[in-house]
């Protein structure tokens, strides 16, 4: 439905209702006929307030797409969302005038239901206009006020006081496909579930049996559950977070994964020891160049790895390959092969993935899902990276590390199963960050840059500047401003300590540390910035320019005020961290890139900006904005239709690299290596 059309039809829904409610109304109960109407006249305010604003976004938000045929941006998602929400409450609105004077109507529950729509409507009301403060103060065509730190500082003194609530109760998800509402609303009520029994002294059996119990109040009373996921996101700490979402690393969830998901010949587990390699220069073949192993912050270290092929290949079943399983891991993943199974010749092809998480939680255990969906579609061998996680571990650990199991991989091709003629990177949200900077590393030291890279959803700014699409993690319940910043302080190093891994332990086990830090770094700082953008010092800067809101409006407030801190640190603007803020060099030499982003995340901006710094520079590079989809919709594969589409568009750009017509050139390219990883080659 057309936008003009919308809003037509919430003002004649609106006048149905405020006629229809203001007659007799003896058949409903107590008040609920006064909440109503009360309710529908806001939300008829609303609507003729927001139909002028709406109207100067249409006018303009193509100009802020990355070209005409991929329309997608900040300005179009809020109203984008806008509408979903405005949509809802016409059905809504129509169900009530046709059904409030009928015996059985439920009227407190549906004046409940339009009182949530109408808060959310109000506070959709406010990013509106704070988006309209960003497409008057930032430059043309420019979705990041990368220059204008007041801009960033006023969305975030913002989110720590407007009321979110509403987006967690009986409105949760109203944005996303349907069919992935009852999967939002699970992760929200096991957020608040297990919120209420962390912290106790209890096994991880009686914890979860604790969460299980409590969880029925949250199904129940959605004000209830709406109120304590907003606590939840606000203040809590990253050990909380860490361990929340390193759930799905559990035995019993991953089993349930494994079950759904293709079945694989091989999905083994591997540790490489940190010694030094010797690569060939991409320049000059007869010439090498040495790889370290990372030693950021405990000095050197082995790289934990898991290989998943669909298929058995010549050099996966070596002596060679297996003396680096991870015995001591806990699980062992290792697929039993039929004896007598055909080993297939090794692939052309080699896929090498970083996995998503924030940079502070999960392994590739979490992504096997999708990654054995791959493998099968591709035919492919696929290494993923689990690399060492923030806090503990924080810049440059973590590149460091993808960035030497990508040479090892490069040297060691024979025994992954593939002749690496075509290598792809891949990675989601940190992961795709990881995809841009391991490749920008490999130009700058030298070496052969993989033939393509894939990024879904990928983070290119790990600042907290503004922008129309990250307005949505007011009201985004899988990437809230609160989990991003403490996410991005833990990366950066932000009040944290780099604590060694004990030797011999899983990264299931010391999953449980890296989550404990990722929130309480955030929140720990954050109180040092709020006191800096404390009412009385923005008191001064509201008055010395113009206001966010127009007289008579003001948002819905918490009663309770979110710790938030800003990255200030300059580790966030590091090219290698931030790749968006690289310098045309640093990017100069980039493989093709393939960006898939969705048009309901946070970070829509971060792809839409990167993809048009790398065709501005004539860089190769393709942008996809899928839709209905949430931040992480990898993850979700196999849960909603929309999921597998966006996962197919994923397989098709990894398989265009692999199916280039035009050769890369030989200057990119490693010639064939000797089969042995115990020394450097001569």
């Amino acid at each position: 439905m057309a936008w003009r059309a919308v809003f037509t039809a919430l003002e004649a829904v609106c006048e149905e209702n405020i006629t229809a409610l203001s007659g007799p109304t003896d058949l409903l109960c107590g008040n609920a006929s006064g909440r109503l109407l009360t309710c529908m006249r806001k939300i008829q305010d609303h609507g003729r307030a927001l139909e002028p604003v709406v109207a100067g976004f249409t006018a303009v938000y193509h100009h802020y797409d990355f070209d005409a045929d991929t329309p997608g941006n900040g300005y179009r998602t809020l109203v984008k969302v806008l509408q979903s929400c405005v949509l809802h409450i016409i059905h809504k609105g129509r169900y009530i005038a046709s059904n409030c004077h009928r015996a059985f109507f439920r009227a407190n529950h549906n004046a409940s239901e339009m009182e949530a729509y109408s808060s959310a409507l109000c506070q959709l009301r406010a990013l509106l206009y704070l988006a309209q403060r960003l497409l008057h103060d930032n430059g043309h065509g420019q979705l990041y006020s990368l220059q204008d730190g007041e801009l960033s500082r006023r969305f975030v003194r913002e989110y720590t006081s407007m009321h979110k609530a509403c987006f967690y109760g009986r409105c949760l998800g109203f944005q996303f496909s349907p069919t992935l509402r009852p999967f939002l609303q699970t992760v929200v009520i096991s957020m608040v579930s297990f919120g209420e029994s962390y912290g106790k002294q209890q096994s991880g059996l009686g914890m979860a049996a604790f969460s299980f119990l409590t969880s029925a109040k949250y199904v129940i009373d959605p004000e209830l559950r709406g109120a304590e996921f907003e606590r939840i996101t606000q203040n809590l700490d990253m050990k909380f977070w860490k361990s929340f979402w390193n759930l799905t690393e559990s035995e019993l969830l991953s089993g349930l994964a494994s079950v759904a998901s293709n079945l694989v010949q091989l999905n083994l587990t591997l540790t490489i020891p940190p010694e030094a390699l010797r690569l060939p220069l991409a320049s000059d073949p007869r010439l090498f160049a040495p790889v370290s192993p990372p030693v950021a912050h405990w000095g050197p270290g082995p790289v934990n790895m898991r290989l998943i092929s669909y298929e058995l290949r010549e050099g996966q079943d070596s002596d060679e390959l297996l003396a680096f399983s991870r015995t001591e891991a806990t699980p062992i993943s290792v697929s039993l092969v039929p004896f007598g199974a055909q080993k297939h010749p090794p692939s052309p092809w080699l896929l090498i993935h970083f996995h998503g998480g924030g940079f502070v939680a999960q392994t590739s255990k979490s992504h096997e899902n999708y990654l054995k969906s791959w493998s099968k579609d591709l035919n492919v061998p696929i290494l993923s990276v689990d690399y060492s996680l923030a806090p503990e571990a924080p810049f440059p650990r973590a590149l460091e590390e993808c960035f030497y199991a990508y040479c090892w991989a490069l040297k060691n091709c024979h025994l992954l199963g593939s002749t690496a003629e075509r290598v792809c990177l891949a990675g989601d949200s940190a992961g795709g960050n990881l995809c841009i900077t391991v490749s920008m590393r490999a130009i700058a030291c030298g070496v052969r840059v993989p033939d393509g890279i894939m990024a879904a959803y990928p983070a290119t700014l790990l600042t907290i500047d503004a922008s129309p699409s990250r307005l949505l993690t007011l009201i985004d319940p899988l990437l809230p401003l609160g989990v991003l910043s403490k996410c991005l302080n833990a990366y950066a190093g932000v009040d944290s300590q780099a604590v060694q891994p004990t030797e011999g332990t899983s990264t299931l086990s010391a999953l449980g540390r890296d989550t404990a830090l990722l929130i309480s770094d955030l929140t720990h700082g954050a109180s040092n910035w709020i006191q800096s953008t404390s009412p009385s010092s923005s008191s001064s800067n509201s008055s010395s320019g113009p206001r966010d809101y127009p007289e008579g409006f003001e948002p819905l407030r918490s009663e309770r005020l979110a710790v938030i801190q800003t990255p200030s640190c300059p580790i966030v603007k590091n090219p290698f961290v931030s790749p968006l803020l690289s310098p045309d060099d640093l990017l100069r030499g980039l493989p093709p890139v393939h960006l898939v982003a969705s048009a309901l995340d946070a970070l829509l901006d971060d792809s839409v900006m990167f993809a048009k710094k790398l065709r501005d520079m004539g860089q190769p590079v393709t942008l996809r904005v899928v839709e209905d989809l949430p931040h992480g919709f990898l993850s979700l594969l196999g849960l909603a239709k929309e999921t597998q589409v966006a996962s197919d568009i994923c397989v098709a750009r990894i398989r265009e690299v692999f199916q280039q017509q035009t050769p890369p050139p030989c200057t990119n390219k490693q010639p064939k290596l000797e089969r042995t990883n115990h020394g450097p080659s001569n």
